[in-house]
């Protein structure tokens, strides 16, 4: 108990360590989650430059069919959604793991 016209008896004399239960809590650090952060930022890299040359290959398809491929459409959009849920995961926004331990984004 403490003494409260002395307000130092629960301080520890200098040199020692206050006892556990005085010390604020803090949660661990997320080590597991940043390394699974980490994996997570080089296949949104990846996914990045697939994007990128799908997007090439969809203007190929206009220029020879003169309209887009709208399967491939489609699939950029759930690529662009998974790029989304990877991002937001990377970013702390999202606690959810995305694929490849979590479900594939739907069709939006």
């Amino acid at each position: 108990m403490s003494d409260p016209a002395n307000p130092t008896a629960d301080t520890p004399p200098p040199g020692q360590m206050p006892p556990l239960a005085a010390l604020p809590h803090h949660p661990p650090f997320p080590v597991v989650r940043v390394l699974y952060a980490v994996g997570y930022g080089f296949i949104a890299w990846f996914v990045l430059h697939v994007l990128f040359f799908l997007a090439v290959v969809q203007v190929v398809m206009i220029a020879i069919n003169h309209q887009a491929n709208e399967e491939l459409k489609r699939f950029c959009a759930s690529l662009i959604q998974y790029e989304s849920e990877l991002f937001a995961y990377i970013t702390f926004a999202r606690d959810d793991q995305p694929f490849p331990l979590g479900p594939f984004p739907k069709r939006v």
